[in-house]
């Protein structure tokens, strides 16, 4: 299963185009979209295979799917922007403009705190239904209310799901929008948190392989140690790497959740509106050039509290680390995020290029899923 590759290469990535049209061959990819701009050119724009296995519905070049976690840069830039516009300071307390935050040892709490994945505030105290997490202001009301998990600011830990409505409440609360009407006004189009029934309808179907191909293998650069550590968190029902991480309770192919909003795994595009928001970003017109530069430089790196592995991170963007793995070739200054299950976007500024690859068919990395690495190590070689 998987079809012919449709699109546009420039003539000197043709083997980028190889590479994709390989990963449908061998069914490491079941449909997914790929998009390059170099030296802000298009140069790479394929699509290929089938978007809901069920139908046989095709993947077309306008078709979206879930991105999850790349979501955490668009929500980020939102913020940062709204940031900008109301002069908040990054690194005073949250509670100048969220009162009801500063309480349960969070009053020090700096808006960079929330940003940089240091708020302490990892995962949610109980589960959180679908039906809560479309209510951003019931959301944020929760996590205000509750303790850090460690003093805020002086560790750091992956805020999988928690990141979206703590910094998209700067946006909510400056602006009254949510991060999804806020990125559709004033970012792009077709960046939807908050799929309505029109998009949904167009929306890739995410699928896992077999059991069989799950198995977590050789994942180089990665110590043995490490991931055996991070898959017994991810079996653990009670351990903090899995609370963070699975709450809000919820299929991402159920239209409650699609239509959700969440802020930041919720994002639904296509590969191409994914890529151009990254170039745009890059040109400075959502944010200005010196705090987009210092929006991107580096917070935190070191182990985190939540994987249990490296990570590294800006405001918000996540820069390469055992948890954001490129190849060599790739300079410093790269920014962005991956997601779950295979999909990555990122920002080169050195190259002014931009990557966005979105499948739905969601293999881990841990599990030897190598097709985003593939195709950024091709798309290097033929710079």
């Amino acid at each position: 299963m998987g079809g012919q590759v449709d699109g546009f290469v420039d003539p000197r990535f043709r083997a980028v185009r190889d590479i994709f049209e390989e990963s449908f061959a061998d069914g490491q990819n079941l449909g997914a979209g790929l998009t390059v701009y170099a030296n802000t050119r298009l140069v790479v724009d394929l699509w290929g295979g089938v978007a809901d296995s069920r139908t046989g519905r095709r993947w077309e070049r306008g078709t979206p799917c879930p991105t999850f976690s790349c979501t955490k840069a668009v929500t980020a830039t939102a913020a940062l922007q709204v940031a900008a516009k109301h002069r908040v300071d990054l690194y005073a307390p949250v509670t100048r403009w969220w009162p009801e935050y500063g309480c349960a040892g969070k009053e020090a709490t700096t808006t960079a705190d929330l940003l940089a994945h240091r708020a302490g505030l990892p995962a949610f105290d109980r589960p959180i239904s679908a039906a809560e997490a479309a209510d951003p202001a019931h959301m944020a009301g929760l996590l205000a209310a509750q303790t850090p998990v460690w003093e805020p600011g002086t560790r750091h830990g992956y805020h999988a799901q928690t990141f979206g409505w703590l910094a998209g409440e700067l946006v909510r609360r400056h602006t009254d929008s949510t991060v999804g009407e806020y990125a559709l006004r004033y970012l792009k189009a077709g960046l939807y948190i908050g799929a309505d029934e029109a998009v949904r309808a167009e929306t890739a179907r995410t699928e896992f392989p077999h059991a069989d191909q799950m198995a977590w293998d050789d994942i180089d650069p990665i110590p043995r140690e490490t991931a055996d550590r991070m898959a017994a968190a991810f079996r653990d029902r009670d351990s903090l790497t899995l609370r963070a991480t699975a709450n809000p309770l919820g299929r991402y192919n159920d239209p409650e959740v699609l239509a959700g909003g969440w802020p930041a795994t919720g994002l639904v595009t296509t590969s191409d509106t994914l890529a151009r928001f990254y170039r745009t970003l890059m040109q400075g017109r959502y944010l200005h050039p010196r705090y987009r530069m210092e929006a991107t430089a580096e917070q935190v790196r070191g182990p985190d509290e939540v994987l249990l592995s490296e990570s590294a991170f800006a405001l918000g963007y996540m820069l390469p680390c055992e948890n954001f793995i490129v190849p060599p070739a790739v300079p410093a200054g790269v920014f962005g995020h991956p997601g779950a299950g295979g999909a990555l976007a990122f920002a080169d500024p050195n190259s002014l290029l931009s990557f966005a690859f979105i499948p739905n068919l969601r293999r881990d990395w841990m599990a030897g899923d190598r097709r985003a690495y593939n195709l950024v190590e091709a798309v290097y070689a033929a710079l």
